[in-house]
């Protein structure tokens, strides 16, 4: 007989019975939960990017302050176009240079297929067949 305090004991075959319900309810809230950890996460990441965005803009504006500053002085020791010359021949140097970095680590990039990832994946497809070779 059951008292007021005690819950029913249910037998072991219901529990068991019950077991698939649970395990669905499990994984439901599991991704319930993932899908906020990953909102929030996307919202924050979404906030950095814009404030990466926004001081990007201001380093380009102070950018061009400091070439103009830099022509500025040099202008007090040569003519002006002198000195605009040299600023924009050296910004071109530093341009072409970036340039040729950026093309060599393109070259290296591409193709931008994960060929390391596929041969570790084609390993393990072979091992769980059991054709591949052991390492």
């Amino acid at each position: 007989m059951v008292s007021g305090n005690e819950t029913p004991r249910r037998s072991l075959l219901k529990l068991i019975a019950d077991l698939p319900g649970f395990i669905v309810d499990l994984v439901k809230s599991e991704i319930e939960q993932l899908k906020a950890e990953i909102v929030g996460k996307l919202k924050l990441a979404g906030i950095g990017i814009g404030a990466f965005a926004v001081a990007g803009v201001f380093a380009f504006f102070a950018l061009g302050v400091l070439i103009a500053a830099a022509v500025l002085g040099i202008a007090t020791a040569l003519p002006a176009w002198l000195a605009a010359l040299i600023v924009g021949v050296a910004l071109l140097l530093i341009a072409g240079i970036l340039a040729l970095v950026g093309v060599q680590m393109l070259k290296k990039g591409t193709p931008p297929t994960p060929t390391d990832t596929i041969e570790s994946v084609k390993k393990d497809v072979d091992a769980l067949k059991g054709t591949g070779k052991r390492d």
